[in-house]
């Protein structure tokens, strides 16, 4: 199952997992059904497990098989790193939930890659060094050019994503988000967790990490510390889901703060990236900018700045499209059950959607 050389990496994987879960040796032995110094060995790569104790691990840690069996993609972005072997804050849990829920999302999409019924994009990088975030701003202009939409809003974040080559899975996580890259394949994770602006802020950050690189690569101003290279990438984030030219188009002959909330509701930004990007745009200085900020707009002065049209992103649709229609493909093809096929649409479509179909030869 597992070469003699790999079973240390199949046991911190383990330990990883434990920690992401919150919950001692001694108690995932007891789920498992052994003594908590054979976990200790598990970890340590000391002990060798056999399939059913492997099965009882995954289900007792809730993650996939595979991430226990598979070392780790080395490039992840947004990663705080567990500190020790007893850590288990918060901040380490949900670092290690994200990772397992990565980990598990690449699995999916490789699959659907082995499968063939899905191409994968190259990953899209920006070919220079930044070192101001006005830089990062003009990267963000040039993916926009890119992808033919100018200043124009974005209409799906999920879409534009992949078609840069990274692949965004919406799902119930604790926390924003996280991306990995792992080889010629890029995935990122966006979580349910707070409005629809954070949700695209989130996923135009994580697209930033792979465009412009992090700290992981040579790519992105290694020559600054973390917090200034995060400060690139929010830059970029906030030039992409509302470009500074937006601010150009506008008359200003009406209310600021209604003029302003139009702009967030087109352009389906939170309220406070608007009033940052306001302040970059020079219509307002820190002091209106934090006036403002004290009062954010409720729904129905944001539905009523679009017409009351609904304005729906990172949603209801939680895979991208060309992966969406991979699966159905593969689907279609018998290369995957049914229940496999809902299992790979993240809660897109339930059992019954699909069409009657045999699939008591199919084991994928």
């Amino acid at each position: 199952m597992v070469d003699d050389s790999d079973w240390t990496t199949v046991g911190e994987q383990i330990r990883q997992a434990r920690l992401g879960a919150g919950i001692s040796q001694a108690e995932l032995a007891a789920r498992v059904g052994l003594d908590r110094t054979m976990i200790a060995k598990v970890e340590s790569g000391g002990r060798r497990i056999d399939a059913l104790e492997l099965i009882r691990l995954t289900t007792a840690l809730d993650v996939p098989i595979d991430y226990l069996l598979q070392r780790r993609p080395a490039v992840i972005s947004r990663r705080a790193e567990l500190l020790a072997e007893d850590s288990d804050t918060d901040a380490a849990r949900k670092s290690q939930r994200l990772d397992i829920a990565l980990s598990a999302w690449l699995g999916d999409v490789r699959q659907m890659l082995d499968a063939g019924t899905l191409r994968a994009r190259p990953p899209t990088r920006y070919d220079r060094h930044l070192k101001s975030e006005d830089e990062a701003r003009m990267a963000a202009r040039w993916l926009r050019r890119a992808h033919g939409v100018g200043d124009a809003p974005i209409d799906t974040l999920m879409e534009f994503s992949e078609l840069s080559g990274q692949y965004v899975l919406v799902s119930e996580l604790p926390g924003d988000g996280a991306s990995l890259v792992d080889g010629d394949l890029a995935v990122a994770v966006v979580s349910t967790n707070g409005d629809p602006g954070r949700r695209r802020a989130t996923a135009a950050h994580e697209l930033g990490h792979l465009v412009l690189g992090d700290e992981y690569s040579s790519d992105l101003a290694v020559h600054l510390s973390r917090a200034d290279r995060e400060g690139l990438i929010n830059a970029f984030a906030a030039e992409l889901l509302l470009p500074l030219a937006a601010f150009a188009g506008c008359s200003r002959n009406g209310n600021l703060r209604e003029e302003l909330i139009g702009l967030a509701a087109r352009y389906r930004t939170s309220w406070s990236l608007a009033l940052r990007q306001a302040e970059q745009a020079g219509w307002v200085d820190v002091t209106t900018r934090r006036k403002l900020s004290q009062a954010s707009p409720t729904r129905a002065e944001f539905m009523d700045a679009v017409g009351w049209s609904p304005q729906p992103d990172l949603d209801a649709v939680r895979v991208p499209p060309g992966y969406s229609h991979a699966v159905m493909e593969a689907w279609r093809r018998h290369l995957v059950t049914g229940s496999r096929a809902v299992e790979l649409l993240h809660g897109q479509i339930a059992r019954d959607d699909l069409p009657p179909r045999d699939d008591a030869d199919l084991t994928l």
